[in-house]
């Protein structure tokens, strides 16, 4: 089952269950859009509005979470590429969520950012409040999985001695999430594909079973001391591929169409534009 936030014809914002290219309407959306809760997935299992091609109708980014906490270096792949080494503990960092779009609209990139880069990321989206929680427990929190694509502005990432992660990685609109909310019931959570690509070239492909911190993992330890809530996103982690290490570099440009596809979720699509002031 996968569920959608969308925008009807009339303008008002909904939640629907999303069957191959159509859209059941399952009622009004709230603030945070579908929290995959337990209740959530059943309300929409019985949902029976009425139906929508998907193309009549407009996706904006699933769930509105409190907080997206990403991880850093996860996959060996990207830890090799950048020349860093393999981290005894997750490396984490915020990213915050004004910077959430949905699938279709645009990434806009500062004007003072000449490196934009491109991480394509399988999305945890959290179904209860956990603290403190077990790896049994952690597993069970998990209320779906959705595709993310991490922006990254490498100059405001890296032009400090410290490396200013949160600013380059929040800017306006460089965090797409979507196009759904799959329901973790119907996909393989220990191993599940992703790939990116930008104007249809591929650039990054792994799958989860190769992640240093798995879903439980992770979920384990950013609970000792931090309460996560229902509706959180976790972006899990880039793999190898990213244009900044790339021979010569390969950063996003104006028209660029970046992808990312994650396995039993579909694809994530967005446009890149510049600033214009």
């Amino acid at each position: 089952m996968k569920a959608v936030r969308f925008v009807d014809a009339r303008g008002g914002v909904r939640i629907g269950a999303l069957e191959n290219s159509r859209v059941r309407d399952a009622g009004p959306s709230g603030p945070q859009g579908f929290v995959p809760t337990p209740e959530a997935w059943s309300a929409l299992a019985e949902a029976t509005g009425p139906e929508h091609d998907l193309g009549d109708v407009r996706l904006l980014h699933p769930v509105v979470p409190q907080k997206i906490l990403a991880i850093g270096l996860n996959y060996r792949s990207h830890a090799d590429e950048s020349d860093l080494e393999v981290p005894a503990v997750p490396v984490v960092f915020a990213k915050w969520t004004s910077a959430l779009i949905g699938p279709g609209e645009d990434i806009v990139v500062p004007a003072e950012e000449n490196r934009p880069d491109f991480e394509g990321e399988v999305a945890i989206v959290l179904g209860e409040r956990v603290y403190r929680t077990t790896p049994d427990m952690a597993r069970r929190a998990i209320g779906g999985i959705s595709a993310i694509h991490d922006v990254s502005g490498r100059r405001a990432q890296l032009e400090t001695p410290l490396r200013q992660f949160t600013l380059g990685k929040s800017f306006d609109t460089f965090a797409p999430l979507g196009p759904c909310i799959a329901s973790p019931n119907s996909i393989d959570l220990d191993r599940i594909g992703l790939r990116t690509t930008v104007s249809g070239e591929l650039m990054q492909e792994a799958w989860t079973d190769d992640l240093l911190f798995s879903f439980t993992d992770l979920i384990v330890y950013l609970s000792k001391g931090l309460t996560l809530e229902a509706g959180d996103v976790i972006a899990t982690g880039t793999p190898g591929g990213v244009g900044d290490s790339r021979t010569p570099p390969r950063y996003l440009e104006e028209g660029d169409v970046v992808e990312v596809w994650v396995e039993g979720v579909g694809t994530l699509r967005n446009r890149v534009r510049r600033e214009r002031i």
